[in-house]
């Protein structure tokens, strides 16, 4: 009889980001990006809505690297884990952000871009991340989730 192993990743699922986008420096969207699990340690799924419709995105997780990457019908993306933990107010900010490319049918289709996606937890044990304060985007995007 095998018994069952339970997977420890870093990366929070299932769990619900607020996402944001730029081409060229310039914010073109934000959205909602939904991880619902990662399977065999590795495979990611989901769904990331940016006008309204859930789509389905598929996608890979690397916890030695912390590297995440995953496509839609539109763009791939590809980026890396932070993790940032504010001891003041009991917060652990998750913190993905890379770079994408548009592919067709997107009208945008060979231009590439920027994103950040955030999510957060209670923090209930001792900090151990504290490279100083996030960037920015922590705040926007969480922002789009309450």
């Amino acid at each position: 009889m095998q018994t069952a192993q339970k997977l420890m990743v870093s990366i929070p699922f299932p769990s619900k980001w607020g996402i944001s986008a730029s081409i060229a420096g310039r914010p073109i969207i934000w959205g909602v990006l939904i991880i619902n699990s990662i399977t065999g340690n590795n495979k990611v799924s989901g769904t990331i809505n940016f006008r309204g419709t859930p789509i389905q995105i598929n996608g890979y997780w690397e916890e030695n690297t912390k590297q995440i990457s995953f496509d839609s019908p539109y763009a791939s993306f590809f980026g890396n884990l932070t993790i940032f933990h504010d001891p003041s107010i009991r917060i652990r900010h998750f913190v993905l952000s890379g770079r994408f490319i548009m592919k067709p049918p997107s009208l945008l289709a060979g231009e590439y871009g920027t994103w950040i996606a955030t999510t957060d937890t209670a923090l209930t044990e001792p900090p151990i991340y504290q490279n100083g304060v996030p960037p920015a985007g922590v705040f926007l995007t969480s922002d789009i989730l309450y």
